[in-house]
């Protein structure tokens, strides 16, 4: 909002009306943090490997202690540039306790704790197939929680994306998802998306605080819960494998899959709400299936072009429209 500056007019004369300076522009961080689709799209190619590298790594690093290095290592590298923002904000985030620790619970160290205990037990494919289920989950929550609901328009979105992500994942037959046999690992994937798509419908209830300081208190509480069952894991002895695969997999779950992407997400939410946020999770295979073939020389298909045309067409049905002016969110 622009400011108005007034200045004195002479005695005797009608005071004049203030003159309006002109808008100053925004620094490039400060414009990006109030584009919804291009942080909803971060936020999903983020998220992209993740299923694939818990997967890969679950021989090597035991679930709860992959999720637990996770938080512990984002808090690490989040300390010191927010601590000080984070106390003067604690007040303001006190009197939101119960809503931030649901918060921290369900979106943070159950969610991925979950999902990589399920990878114990399933495969990429079914974790990349039930994914999509997330956004279906977030219009549920939302209505069945708040009454949202969504336009026939967005409903038809949304079931365009759910058509793309499955010929994708099915790679173009759709016969072959009927064969596919789910196990107990597959229920545990659903507990964890459930968990996912409360978070996403609670986060209207975040304190009004800078992003960083909410960031910092709920990925402190997930490591924090998820200390005890760490220390349970390693009693039974299994530890994870010190090298340098471990490590990397550890900073990308850190560095991308955790800050960057959640802090992308978050904003997204509060700009464009839960409903249409979610519907972007409907790109992970996308961009799951792109990766694959640029990172580890797989083939392009036909039924990618296919999958990718039906997920784009739906999610800008369901999640894009003109988006007003963003309400700017907490200090700082």
């Amino acid at each position: 909002m622009s400011e108005g500056s007034s200045s004195q007019a002479p005695e005797g004369d009608a005071p004049s009306a203030p003159a309006k300076r002109p808008r100053s522009p925004k620094r490039l961080p400060g414009q990006l943090f109030d584009m919804p689709y291009l942080l909803l799209l971060a936020a999903t190619l983020c998220w992209a490997g993740n299923v694939v590298l818990g997967r890969a790594v679950y021989e090597f690093v035991p679930p709860v202690a992959l999720g637990f290095m996770r938080w512990s290592l984002a808090l690490l590298i989040l300390l010191p540039f927010t601590w000080r923002r984070t106390l003067r904000d604690w007040r303001v985030i006190r009197r939101s306790l119960p809503a931030v620790l649901l918060l921290s619970v369900t979106g943070l160290a159950a969610f991925s704790t979950l999902v990589y205990v399920a990878l114990n037990h399933t495969v990429a494919l079914h974790g990349a197939l039930l994914q999509s289920t997330i956004p279906v989950l977030i219009v549920l929550f939302s209505f069945l929680v708040f009454r949202d609901t969504m336009t026939p328009k967005q409903l038809v979105g949304v079931g365009l994306s759910i058509v793309g992500a499955t010929i994708i994942v099915g790679q173009g037959n759709p016969l072959a998802l009927l064969s596919i046999r789910f196990n107990p690992g597959d229920l545990i994937l659903m507990v964890a998306f459930c968990c996912y798509a409360l978070y996403s419908v609670f986060l209207r209830k975040r304190p009004q605080v800078h992003p960083l300081s909410f960031m910092t208190v709920i990925v402190a509480l997930a490591a924090l819960f998820l200390l005890p069952a760490f220390l349970l894991e390693l009693s039974f002895g299994r530890q994870p494998q010190a090298d340098l695969a471990t490590l990397a997999s550890v900073l990308y779950v850190a560095c991308f899959a955790s800050l960057l992407a959640y802090v992308c997400f978050n904003r997204g939410v509060e700009l464009i709400g839960a409903n249409r946020s979610g519907q972007f999770i409907h790109l992970i295979p996308v961009f799951g299936s792109l990766m694959a073939v640029v990172f580890l020389g797989e083939r392009l298909h036909w039924y990618h072009g296919v999958g990718v045309v039906f997920t784009g067409v739906g999610v800008y049905l369901a999640a894009f429209r003109r988006v007003a002016e963003p309400r700017r969110s907490g200090k700082g």
